[in-house]
């Protein structure tokens, strides 16, 4: 299996992890830290994040981080896309029209 961060997702995180670093540096490079660690644990147990709100998509609440990375399973591809990268306060899915 690999993890795939699609550009929208690694651009959110880029740009969440900046605006930490603007006040406090040592949280945003503690944040990251915490969020490529539980993202990496979903190569071993790719199922740990909830069932998704959008069908076919799971979610990793990442602990300790306002953090929700929204993911998909790819078994053929024998890949895990990481697609969102959103903010717990952030509406998700997006509404529709």
């Amino acid at each position: 299996m690999q993890l795939v961060w699609t550009p929208c997702a690694n651009k959110a995180r880029t740009a969440a992890i900046a605006y930490i670093a603007q006040d406090n540096p040592s949280a945003a490079l503690g944040q990251l830290d915490e969020i490529e660690r539980q993202a990496d644990m979903l190569l071993q147990h790719p199922e740990m994040g909830r069932p998704g709100r959008v069908k076919g998509t799971r979610e990793l609440v990442v602990s300790r981080t306002p953090f929700i990375v929204i993911y998909r399973i790819k078994p053929k591809a024998k890949r895990i896309e990481l697609f969102r990268f959103l903010h717990g306060s952030q509406k998700w899915p997006p509404d529709e029209g």
